[in-house]
């Protein structure tokens, strides 16, 4: 009886190709939060210095069309990642159950980079969108944004998860292309951890900021109402 030894599924080529384009697009997405983080947190100095670097952005049009392009690349480096993801209830508990068998700590990091993708998919994307539909950028409408509604908390669960995958990704892709080795392993492990626990303290500092600024915007709000109605009911008498 003849065997078919072909393997329809093992491209390894074509798996070449879309793993560089994953890592390519994951660095890409890496350097702006990078950038993202530099114009953002610059409101910890003042909000003249945050509307200046976004200004720069703006007037060089790197905003308006790095905008829509990081978005771009946003998507696709999710779909690439998506090869990769067990979707099914059956591939999530043998993901699981592995995981634990394993007891293996990059398996553990692996499985909360899905994670952190699924979340930062939802979140991330009704981020970009706001911000894009409401240029210029502006650290008075960032605050009162940050101010408004639940959009605080938002950003509370969106910051780690964003600063989590950023420092698991850069470390898988490398482990992966031979960057990071066995020997220098707890070396840059040291590093993700020093590096998540930097940027989610800047960031947080950065939110704490936003919210003051989104509070004194609407004390200042409200004392140019009440001076607004002093002033009508206080020229008429005046007049009088």
């Amino acid at each position: 009886m003849a065997v078919n030894a072909t393997m329809p599924f093992a491209r390894p080529r074509r798996d070449a190709c879309l793993d560089w384009l994953q890592m390519l697009s994951g660095a890409a997405l890496v350097l702006f939060m990078w950038c993202h983080m530099i114009l953002v947190s610059s409101v910890i100095l003042s909000t003249k210095v945050m509307d200046a670097i976004a200004w720069f952005f703006e007037v060089t049009y790197m905003a308006q069309v790095g905008g829509p392009i990081i978005f771009i690349v946003f998507i696709a480096h999710f779909v690439l990642a998506a090869r990769k993801i067990p979707f099914t209830a059956n591939g999530q508990e043998t993901a699981w159950a592995h995981a634990k068998m394993l007891h293996h700590r990059d398996t553990w990091l692996w499985l909360a980079q899905v994670v952190t993708a699924m979340i930062i998919l939802v979140m991330g994307a009704i981020h970009m969108w706001v911000v894009l539909n409401d240029f210029p950028i502006q650290a008075a409408k960032s605050a009162a944004r940050v101010g408004s509604g639940g959009w605080l908390w938002f950003y509370f669960i969106l910051l780690p998860m964003i600063e989590l995958h950023v420092s698991i990704g850069a470390y898988r892709i490398g482990v992966k292309w031979g960057f990071i080795t066995r020997e220098n392993r707890p070396k840059y492990k040291r590093i993700e951890l020093y590096l998540f626990g930097a940027f989610v303290t800047i960031g947080v500092i950065t939110l704490i900021v936003f919210a003051y600024l989104a509070k004194a915007m609407k004390e200042a709000e409200a004392a140019a109402e009440a001076a607004k109605t002093v002033t009508q009911l206080v020229l008429p008498l005046l007049g009088a």
